[in-house]
């Protein structure tokens, strides 16, 4: 089978997945199928994947049969993918109540262009051009607009005969709040369309368009069985514009429609915009443990639930329509020019297809924003619900789109984590409640999590410029530290010692690779806060040096990083006894394993993807080198030697295997290349997950090795090409996994692009040769970023990225620092 090119159109089976998720940050979801259907509706806070309601755009037109003429009817969509004939819920009862029966266009393909989707429909009978887009606002540096409950489908027709063509465009839409035949809702007028509404549930959704002449019916049939869907196509067929206001007396119509009818002379093109906006705010959501009360009991003071925080802007759907209505050209031109600029790029597609794939994560309900502007996040989602909830630390570790995109956003993380999930031990709670509150700290601090947090307040000071900012989160930052120190290296040996839970679910027992990275680097991101500060703290920078000796030479087994497993002589005591420990269950046998091997769930020996995963942080937050460069590298080459697979045919795992199984390939979170696998390794050791595949890219890349970072990301996106898998939802423990945002990381990997606002100097340290341009994002503004002609250019696009310096280390084996000092750049 012919490969499909990356970062290209998606045609015939690679259509069979394509769900492209539109609507704003925290706001809802919906998302435009490859061929042109909506699917995947999310308005109330949560996920619901299989949620696919009656809803559809139609084209009804005159067309020649021979001296006569007769009317042609077409659902604006392609073929249905058949997997849908009995591959969802309820397929066995045979779908009614769908538009799977109705006519429609014979071809379809499919283009991304974040956070535009375009779809181009084909059919013989119809002699018109059709294409069908779909988007959302976005706009990095503007958190607000691009969090706006809204979407857009603009279909355009373009007549390409000889002849003035008539038509009708309609689109309709059952109620979807209400479940059928229940005698609940309203269909109401909206400027220019209709509203589905739940007023007993606060719960909303809008259809309009500009074109005055539209016609709208709130008042669908009302009958049995299939009354509704079959009176809505003979109107559709028929060429008709039915008009009728909102029912006042009996059952509630079942859904509303609008007709705009079409005149296209020869050569012209019509464009009908199709705004759709919904408001929701009542989600139910309350998530979390809470903290308890003075009394001991558990603290039920807050009993509100989540709110998003488009419903502190707009009261109702009418003022979120109003808003899209007299706004929709301006958000549309601003995020028309992020997408020029971020596909203005010479980088590999097959990169700038994994960049752009998991920016949709940012429109799923994997991501929740308080009516504060706060941002909390699952971790994915569950196909009705939330997947691990709380802004996981040791997940959103790897997550570099939003610090980049939405730096203000990025920073009510850090605020989340350090004030108020963080006690005055300085343990941090690692999964924050919803809405934010004070929370229990009644289980482990995640290692990875809570460390990972000291670097990346080093990065929201580099890349916002605010010493203010870095002095108020200071004292919380020494805090933490020191409980990590005291916590998991008591004894002061520069390595994590004691049992220390992590992003596997469980608890490493003795020094190991991955988390003593993390340790290492935030002991020098903490090193860097204090010496800027004027403030000297000789213990972190003692503690690192130890570490770091410790870790190349105790941990290295010449090849790569290792865990020296360790179980006895730790203050943690027993591990059977562990209270606190997450379903780790020590049976008679695992008692015996015990003794053998030490506890359950550890690497051992083995080849671990993020066995220096806390380097990888340590780069893209800015830190810095910390290893041995050639160990680091030794070790990544490693991982591609031993991990990457080409083909899992004959690869076991026990644990989850359809993020990567049969004929895929992919890179294993763990390998044991000296035949010395523990018989119970941590519990997700044979699996795939694509945002580890992309921060070990990432790294390779940034230490020179670019080719064995892209054949990473190949083997990544050829498992998401649509067949088998949506492109834009990578999933891990659920859908639109956050860890998947590792991608964005891969920027900086090939371009070595990184701006610092506290030294206003912005850096270009590529590693691959010869000209480039790429995208970069600031707190200030974006633009493009490169070297044209052998000389370093930057290109501001949007706002304003204020350095006074640009330093270029050209890509070569030698490379020579090359300072050009320029004035600050600004765009209107």
């Amino acid at each position: 089978m012919t490969k499909r090119p990356y970062n290209s159109l998606y045609t015939g089976k690679h259509l069979n997945r394509v769900a492209f998720p539109m609507g704003g940050i925290g706001a809802g979801m919906i998302c435009l199928e490859g061929v042109g259907a909506l699917s995947h509706v999310s308005l109330r806070g949560h996920a619901d994947v299989f949620n696919e309601p009656l809803m559809f755009a139609a084209l009804s037109m005159t067309v020649p049969a021979g001296s006569q003429s007769r009317r042609l009817a077409r659902v604006l969509e392609g073929p249905v993918p058949m997997w849908k004939a009995f591959g969802v819920p309820g397929a066995g009862n045979g779908l009614g109540g769908t538009s799977y029966g109705l006519p429609r266009f014979v071809e379809a393909s499919f283009e991304a262009r974040f956070p535009f989707g375009t779809v181009t429909l084909r059919d013989p009978k119809i002699p018109l051009d059709v294409t069908l887009t779909g988007w959302s606002p976005f706009t990095p540096g503007d958190a607000d607009s691009s969090s706006l409950p809204v979407a857009a489908l603009e279909y355009r027709f373009a007549n390409p005969t000889g002849a003035p063509i008539e038509a009708v465009f309609s689109f309709h839409a059952r109620n979807f709040f209400v479940p059928p035949n229940a005698p609940l809702g309203a269909v109401l007028a909206a400027e220019g369309g209709f509203t589905l509404a739940l007023p007993e549930e606060r719960a909303a959704f809008s259809a309009t368009v500009d074109d005055g002449a539209v016609a709208v019916n709130c008042a669908w049939f009302r009958g049995g069985w299939f009354d509704a869907p079959t009176v809505v196509w003979k109107t559709i067929a028929e060429g008709a514009l039915p008009e009728a206001g909102p029912v006042t007396e009996g059952a509630p119509s079942p859904g509303g429609s609008l007709y705009v009818p079409l005149r296209l002379e020869p050569g012209e093109t019509r464009t009908i915009r199709l705004r759709l906006a919904w408001h929701a705010p009542e989600t139910g959501l309350r998530v979390g443990k809470d903290q308890a009360c003075g009394d001991g009991k558990v603290c039920g003071c807050e009993p509100e639930t989540h709110i998003p925080w488009y419903a502190s802007v707009f009261p109702d759907i009418d003022a979120v329509n109003a808003y899209w209505r007299a706004h929709y050209d301006e958000l549309r031109a601003r995020t028309v020019a992020f997408t020029g600029c971020f596909y203005d790029t010479t980088l590999p597609p097959e990169v700038v297809e994994a960049v752009a794939a998991n920016l949709t994560i940012l429109k799923s309900p994997t991501v929740q924003r308080q009516t504060d502007g706060h941002l909390w996040c699952w971790e994915g989602c569950c196909d009705t619900h939330g997947c691990c909830h709380g802004s996981c630390t040791h997940v959103w570790n790897y997550a570099q789109a939003i610090p980049h995109l939405f730096p203000e956003l990025e920073r009510s993380l850090r605020y989340t984590e350090f004030f108020v999930d963080q006690d005055e031990r300085g343990h941090q709670t690692f999964r924050a409640n919803l809405p934010i509150r004070p929370v229990a700290h009644d289980f482990h601090a995640a290692a990875d999590g809570q460390l990972g947090g000291v670097m990346k307040v080093y990065r929201e000071w580099r890349t916002g410029g605010d010493e203010l900012w870095l002095r108020t989160f200071w004292p919380k930052v020494k805090q933490s530290l020191d409980y990590c120190i005291e916590t998991w290296d008591p004894d002061h040996t520069g390595t994590l010692v004691e049992p220390h839970h992590n992003t596997y679910d469980i608890e490493f027992w003795g020094p190991d690779g991955m988390c003593t990275s993390f340790y290492l680097g935030a002991l020098k991101a903490a090193t860097l806060m204090a010496d800027a500060l004027g403030e000297a703290i000789p213990r972190y920078a003692e503690l690192l040096e130890k570490g770091v000796a410790a870790m190349q030479s105790e941990l290295w087994n010449g090849e790569y990083f290792i865990q020296k497993i360790q179980w006895t002589g730790l203050r943690a005591g027993d591990p059977t006894q562990q209270q606190q420990s997450w379903n780790v269950n020590y049976s008679p046998e695992a008692q015996a394993l015990l003794e053998k091997e030490g506890p359950k769930y550890q690497y051992g020996n083995g080849c671990l993807a993020d066995g220096v995963l806390g380097a990888w942080i340590a780069a893209v937050c800015g830190v810095g080198e910390f290893l041995d460069r050639e160990q680091v590298r030794d070790h990544l080459l490693a991982v591609h030697r031993y991990n990457l697979r080409r083909d899992l045919s004959e690869h076991v795992n026990p644990q989850r295997p359809a993020f990567a199984l049969g004929k895929d390939g992919g890179l294993l979170l763990c390998t044991w290349p000296r035949d010395d696998a523990l018989t119970l390794p941590f519990v997700y050791s044979n699996e795939v997950w694509t945002g580890i595949e992309y921060q070990v890219a990432s790294h390779l890349m940034l230490l020179g090795e670019v080719e064995a970072g892209l054949e990473i990301v190949r083997t990544a996106r050829d498992r998401y090409d649509g067949r088998v898998r949506n492109p834009f939802d990578e999933y891990e423990c659920g859908h639109w996994y956050a860890r998947a945002m590792a991608s964005y990381g891969l920027l900086q990997g090939l371009t070595g692009v990184r701006y610092d606002a506290v030294e206003k100097v912005l850096y270009i340290q590529p590693n691959i040769p010869g000209d480039f341009r790429a995208f970069l994002s600031t707190a200030s503004g974006y633009g493009a970023v490169g070297v044209r002609d052998g000389e370093p250019f930057v290109e501001v696009r949007f706002g304003v990225i204020p350095f006074e310096k640009l330093v270029y280390t050209p890509s070569a084996a030698q490379p020579v620092d090359v300072e050009k000092r320029i004035p600050p750049s600004t765009a209107e």
